[in-house]
Formats: C-alpha cells, sequence, structure tokens
C-alpha cells in the first residue's frame, strides 16, 4: 500500500519537495475492502472494532475517517475536497483485518464501539493514503484551550458500576444534555476528549486523577442544550472538577490531496 506523506509547512516549493519523500513503514491491514456506501446503508459515522483486530467503518465520511485514524477532532482537521464532509461527504463502508502477526489480531475490545488502538489508527492511516489516496501535512499553532482540572469543592467521582462498561459521558437522558451530565466507566483523558468533541476546541486533561468512574451531576429541566459552554463549565463544578480557558497547541491535519476511491 502507498504510505501517508507528511508534509512540510515553511515554503510552497519546501512543501512540494517534502510531499516526495514517505515516512518510515507504517503497519498495513492485511485485507481491505473500501466502497461507497449503498441506498439501503442507513447508518452513518459507524466504526466498530472486533476481537482480532477486524475494523469495520458503516456510513463513514472521509473526514470522519481521518478523524478516527489520527485521533483528532473535526476543528483540527482543515482544507480537503468538499466530498469529504462530516455530515454532507459522501459515506463508505470499509472492512478490514490486520495481519496475524500483528499486535492487533491479539486484540480483545470490551466493546465494538471501543475506539481504534494506536496501531489500528496507524493501520487506517496507511488505507486512506493507499486507497483515497491522501496526502496531508500536520501544522501546530498555539492557540485557546480549555484545561480540566481538580475544583476546589468535593471530588464527586465513584468506581464504576461497570469496569467493563463502554466509556461514556452525556446527557442523563441520554443526549446533551437533558436534564444534566452522566459518565459511566470513564477517565479523565477520555471525558476530556469527550468534551472537546462540543467544545470545539482542545480539553488538556491536568486533574492528575487516575482510573475510570461513574459520575451523576441533575441539574433539573430536559433543555440543556442553549449554551454548551456555559452548562459545561457548572456541570464540571458539580462533580468536583474544573473548566478554564488557558493557551496551548493545536494539532491540525491538513489535507492537501485526496481521491474518492474505486469500489475494492
Amino acid at each position: 500500500m502507498a504510505l501517508a506523506l507528511a508534509l512540510s509547512h515553511s515554503t510552497v516549493a519546501s512543501t512540494q519537495s517534502a510531499s516526495q519523500r514517505a515516512q518510515p513503514t507504517m503497519p498495513e491491514f492485511e485485507v481491505a475492502s473500501v466502497r461507497p456506501s449503498g441506498p439501503s446503508q442507513r447508518e452513518m459515522n459507524g466504526l466498530y472494532t472486533y476481537p482480532g483486530g477486524k475494523v469495520r467503518c458503516n456510513g463513514c465520511t472521509f473526514e470522519y475517517l481521518i478523524m478516527s485514524a489520527f485521533d483528532v477532532q473535526q476543528f483540527q482537521v482543515s482544507d480537503g475536497p468538499a466530498w469529504m464532509d462530516l455530515v454532507s461527504g459522501d459515506p463508505f463502508d470499509i472492512e478490514a483485518k490486520p495481519p496475524e502477526s500483528s499486535s492487533s489480531a491479539r486484540s480483545n475490545p470490551a466493546s465494538p464501539k471501543s475506539a481504534p488502538n494506536e496501531e489500528q489508527c496507524q493501520m487506517l492511516q496507511a488505507l486512506l493514503a493507499d486507497r483515497f489516496p491522501m496526502m496531508f501535512h500536520r501544522e501546530d499553532k498555539k492557540g485557546p484551550v480549555y484545561i480540566l482540572s481538580r475544583g476546589t469543592g468535593e471530588l464527586k467521582l465513584l468506581p464504576p458500576k461497570d469496569n467493563k462498561a463502554f466509556p461514556w459521558a452525556g446527557g442523563i437522558t441520554g443526549g446533551w444534555f437533558g436534564g444534566g451530565i452522566r459518565g459511566q466507566n470513564i477517565s479523565m483523558p477520555q471525558l476530556a476528549m469527550r468534551l472537546s468533541r462540543f467544545l470545539k476546541r482542545p480539553v488538556l486533561d491536568q486533574t492528575g486523577v487516575m482510573g475510570s468512574f461513574d459520575f451523576e451531576y441533575p441539574v433539573g429541566g430536559d433543555d440543556n442544550d442553549a449554551d454548551i459552554q456555559t452548562f459545561l463549565l457548572t456541570s464540571m463544578k458539580g462533580i468536583g472538577l474544573a473548566l478554564k480557558l488557558g493557551e496551548g497547541q493545536v494539532e491540525t491535519i491538513v489535507i492537501d490531496h485526496a481521491e474518492k476511491p474505486s469500489a475494492t
């Protein structure tokens, strides 16, 4: 398979030159199929991992695949063709299996919804570079971030009722954020990543709190979506944590080139 190319970002000339230099060999899937989703595919952006390292994507747009492969949020992906858009872009179905010699072939995720491991992410990067064929570069810029830390109040995090449950945080009634906020079997780094999706900025975990937890903070009413930022700042305080604005490095994946794959 072709490999993703990391490009420099000093001048146009150096960028074009750097685009010809391949990165060290990355792990690759042994078998993979990539097809445009058919009309019967009702699911959107569903990515699943299974024992033995198999990865399946149902109705996944190219932007969502990039987010999954590089473990970034939408605000960390820029440029690229219109057909890759997270919501309105063209969806694809993917089934991929790693070689038996890979560590992922011995993986046993707790849930099909578990995120790809580091090796699987690298395999997805190689797959995107080969089948789509993609060229990209990374940019690190200093910008606004949120910092998740210990608050001044009592820490209201409980041991998980089920330590094999899928790590999750959201509204008490299941959405964002009807009736308050609730978490299950979630670690602080995972919570920070989850929060960044809705705050549209990186959230850095500086809590120093280790392990996974359950928590719940009811606030009454069912409609708390009007001001997510204010709601989350208040909710974190309610469980003994704090969110505050800060400054940090924000990594961006810049898509220089991508093409729609043929059905293979």
